[in-house]
């Protein structure tokens, strides 16, 4: 006669019982979290991963396990050894009642606890403060500027990851070696840049400025203050000829013309932070294929430099969205213009910018070398000013030292010099990487460096005596003394960002 174990189900043992519980958990779990997706008013990238991706794999553990735990009660069964027996539970025993219910209570706590914990680890997990702060150290420049950049209130994975596993996966994958280099102390000083696993722009920058937002022009006003006793001011207003567009909300002509809209351009680039471009290839609507080499290199239409070969998106040129460090130039003309520094203090220009760049080993070096070196400078030269202008000196110092905990990172050597920003051409190659008027084509054609082709100088001068012209006006360079000597040079010649 067969025993009584023997006409029991295989499914009787407690891996299958375990696989059985735990791929109900889970998939209870996934209908809460495709159900909280449905409802969400934001696409969460994290979201969609844990729902789609990791929790299937836990699911298909659980799984597993049941017809595992069937396969091991069988092979049991075939060598005579004794079944795991499951306790005997008689619902009309008050005391296995007891239990039953308070075991189905805490089993039910533990399972909306393990749903709200799920949803708080992921939510925490894209979080810019645990992008920023996790590696404090590390990713302290970063996390400062970003909050100064006009991406401070978009989520760090909605650029570095977006929608879809693919991505994530490699961001995990990228993210152990380098949680492994923070622990390491094997990470590069300065974060190297540009990160060429990037994901392309058109499917995270143009999730919000999509091509069709690109036309016309677009004012742009600056205001400087020259290096002088008077700090003399010095407005240019100008028209950014941005273009772009696709019809009928524009014409495809502009800046944004390089936003593969109508043609595709391809670079090589010699250097890692692809400063310098000697070979540029643009393949017009039709097809037909024209190569631009720069003048006085070995490279050919047919001998491209060795490197990458990179198809231009935003991130050529907007290289800086969101971690961008400011030159003290740039960032002292911006304190006066709206009135923290001073204008009024003899050559408080030149001489913050000097206090900026001195070199200092951490950050209560600068603050206190800042302060001595601009309180030193009026002490000296301008006893007067030192004694009745002391609150306003006093704020502008305070001003001149803030501006330096934002854009200064001495433990990082994080400055203003290590990342080019190639919006412009002031203080960087920019736009003259390829258009310097030296990329020419095998028939000729040249690469323009033409001011007018991307923007129109509507007025400039000092604020007393303005000139303007509606149809674009020359540039007039505010020294003097430099005349027309600028034709002939790049602006980054002079113009480095620090005291000249």
């Amino acid at each position: 006669m067969d025993s009584p174990e023997s006409n029991k189900s295989y499914f009787q043992n407690w891996v299958s019982v375990i696989g059985g519980i735990g791929s109900l958990v889970v998939f209870a779990l996934i209908v809460f979290l495709v159900a909280l997706e449905y409802w969400a008013k934001d696409v969460n990238p994290y979201l969609g991963i844990i729902t789609y991706l990791v929790a299937p794999v836990f699911l298909a553990i659980f799984l597993v396990l049941i017809p595992v735990g069937a396969l091991q009660e069988r092979s049991r069964r075939k060598r005579h050894l004794a079944s795991r027996r499951f306790p005997q539970i008689d619902f009309n025993n008050p005391k296995h009642q007891q239990w039953a219910y308070t075991a189905i209570g805490i089993g039910t706590l533990f399972f909306l606890c393990s749903v709200y914990g799920t949803y708080r680890a992921y939510e925490y997990t894209e979080s810019v403060k645990f992008c920023g702060l996790v590696c404090h150290d590390v990713m302290e420049p970063e996390y400062t500027a970003y909050h100064h950049s006009p991406h401070a209130r978009v989520a760090c994975v909605q650029c570095h990851i977006g929608n879809g596993a693919e991505y994530y996966l490699r961001s995990k994958i990228r993210g152990s070696y380098q949680m492994y280099s923070v622990l390491a102390k094997k990470y590069s000083r300065p974060i190297k840049t540009p990160i060429h696993n990037l994901r392309p722009a058109q499917e995270t920058c143009e999730q919000c400025h999509w091509p069709q937002q690109f036309f016309g022009a677009v004012e742009q006003d600056h205001q400087y203050f020259l290096s002088d006793e008077n700090n003399t001011p010095w407005k240019t207003r100008m028209l950014m000829f941005v273009g772009g567009g696709i019809p009928p909300y524009g014409k495809k002509e502009g800046i944004h013309w390089h936003m593969n809209i109508n043609s595709k351009v391809y670079y090589v680039a010699t250097d890692e932070k692809r400063q310098e471009i000697p070979w540029v290839k643009r393949i017009g609507p039709d097809g037909k294929e024209e190569v631009f080499v720069q003048e006085g290199t070995k490279y050919s239409a047919a001998l491209p430099p060795k490197g990458e070969m990179r198809l231009m998106d935003c991130m050529d040129c907007h290289n800086r969205p969101s971690h961008n460090f400011k030159s003290p130039e740039e960032t002292v003309n911006e304190a006066m213009a709206y009135g923290a520094i001073d204008r009024t203090l003899p050559f408080i220009k030149k001489e913050a910018v000097k206090s900026l760049v001195g070199k200092y080993e951490n950050r209560q070096e600068a603050e206190k070398g800042i302060r001595a070196s601009l309180e030193g400078y009026y002490q000296k030269k301008y006893p007067q000013v030192w004694e009745q202008n002391r609150d306003s000196l006093n704020r502008s110092i305070e001003t001149v030292q803030h501006i330096y905990r934002d854009n200064f990172f001495p433990e990082m050597k994080v400055s203003w010099k290590e990342y080019p920003d190639n919006i412009g051409h002031l203080m960087f190659p920019g736009c003259f990487r390829c258009h310097d008027g030296k990329h020419k084509s095998a028939e000729g054609r040249v690469i323009s460096n033409e001011c007018n082709i991307c923007h129109n100088i509507v007025s400039q001068g000092k604020p007393e005596a303005m000139e303007s012209g509606v149809d674009g006006l020359p540039f007039h360079h505010p020294d003097e003394d430099t005349a027309d000597a600028w034709k002939d040079m790049k602006c980054m010649d002079c113009h480095t960002g620090g005291a000249m």
